[in-house]
């Protein structure tokens, strides 16, 4: 018979008292002392083939290279972060797969990382039925427009609405008012046709011609005869594996004598601006969302965070120079964590039980100032919109760069709210 050994009495006393201490602590701190070495597991949903595999693979090079960072400072609440990757192929049904697979199968906190719009249309309702946080990094007006649900978050990279509305005055005063939109024939370009259309018009000019092309096209000459004589400005926006295509055919049909042209650099994510055939985008302009070039008013924020996700400044990978970056977009998922590392510690976040906690904590988000966690620039998030707004920069292709000329302001990108998240239950 074993003999049952009896605590001394100041060991008994020392062990209430640790319990009592314990019991005052937050809940995540009790958590984080018994699960210390539990990970916070975020489902990143990656385009690792498909249209969208340029931006996938910068996606995922950024977010390793945030967790990094959030690790090597303490993770989140004092744990780690593991990110669980999947590849949704960028579709819209294997990206909804994707997002119950995060949530039955992996036991994910969170999902995370989407890019190409038609797919968060497609996974969204997926994951607010499973009532799992969904931090898109997108850019479509799908999330402010109300057409989602309160699980689905957008505060790491603004839209295309508030793009092109702060754009569209320096457009029509520098460049023209007679304007033909060229676009690809989903969400994304949709926002863009419907959204550039009444900016532009909002400063006296008009859209000549909307011509929509299919994502998955790999010759364009075809559709350039659309183009009507009149048009003083090309908006040209195009996504996917035959952007250098789509840019080089631009040029060859127009020759030396071309309308002005406007991008958006989708148009040229991932492709070397010096690349042959695109010698006609010299003095030509884009959108950025964050600047490829090292700007002459380069922060340090910019400069560390280059560093940290290994890209020059040419915007290409500190490896081999031929391998452009997504550099407008990708810092979206840097940013999106930083985002979810303070909401979750403002939640006390300790697991699934508290995902409406950091919902409701990030949706208390306001001003975000520029700093290491948003190198981008500063930022302002809508609670109930679920949206950031944030600097647009407009460059100028010279010399075989992209030199900035337009920074807007924070203001410049509001518009009215059309949807009220934080009425809907969680």
């Amino acid at each position: 018979m074993s003999k049952l050994i009896q605590p001394s009495r100041r060991a008994a006393l020392k062990t209430i008292a640790g319990a009592a201490a314990g019991a005052t602590l937050p809940l995540w701190a009790r958590y984080a002392q018994a699960q210390s070495s539990a990970p916070i597991k975020i489902g990143f949903q990656m385009h690792a083939t498909g249209i969208g595999a340029a931006y996938g693979r910068w996606y995922d090079r950024t977010t390793q290279a945030a967790v990094k960072k959030i690790n090597a400072e303490g993770g989140i609440n004092g744990r780690m972060i593991e990110i669980v990757t999947e590849d949704d192929g960028t579709d819209p049904k294997r990206g909804a797969e994707v997002v119950e697979k995060f949530a039955t199968q992996h036991g994910c906190d969170i999902a995370f990382g989407t890019l190409f719009s038609h797919v968060v249309i497609g996974s969204a309702p997926r994951a607010g039925e499973l009532k799992l946080p969904y931090f898109v990094v997108s850019e479509g007006h799908h999330v402010a427009s109300g057409m989602l649900n309160r699980y689905t978050l957008q505060p790491g990279i603004t839209d295309v609405k508030s793009q092109v509305q702060a754009m569209a005055p320096y457009v029509a005063n520098t460049l023209g008012k007679k304007v033909t939109m060229i676009f690809p024939d989903f969400a994304f370009g949709h926002d863009h046709r419907d959204y550039f259309t009444a900016a532009i018009e909002a400063q006296g000019g008009k859209v000549l011609e909307h011509i929509a092309i299919p994502p998955t096209e790999t010759s364009f000459t075809k559709y350039f005869p659309k183009i009507p004589r009149d048009t003083e400005v090309i908006y040209h926006v195009m996504v996917g594996p035959a952007v250098l295509t789509f840019v080089k055919e631009l040029g060859e049909f127009f020759g030396p004598s071309r309308p002005e042209m406007f991008g958006f650099i989708d148009s040229l994510e991932a492709v070397d601006i010096s690349s042959p055939g695109l010698e006609f985008l010299d003095g030509t302009y884009f959108w950025e969302g964050n600047p490829r070039y090292a700007q002459a008013n380069q922060s340090a924020f910019d400069k560390a965070y280059r560093e940290a996700v290994g890209v020059d400044a040419n915007g290409a990978s500190v490896s081999d120079a031929k391998d452009i970056s997504t550099y407008a977009h990708m810092f979206g998922c840097w940013e999106t964590l930083h985002v979810v590392n303070a909401g979750m510690e403002a939640a006390g976040y300790a697991g699934p039980a508290d995902r409406g906690k950091l919902i409701e904590a990030v949706e208390a988000m306001t001003d975000m100032p520029e700093s290491a966690a948003h190198p981008q620039g500063a930022k302002r998030f809508n609670g109930k919109t679920h949206q950031v707004f944030g600097h647009q920069y407009i460059t100028k292709v010279e010399g075989g760069k992209l030199v900035l000329q337009h920074t807007t302001s924070i203001e410049d990108t509001l518009y009215p709210d059309e949807v009220d998240y934080t009425t809907q239950p969680l």
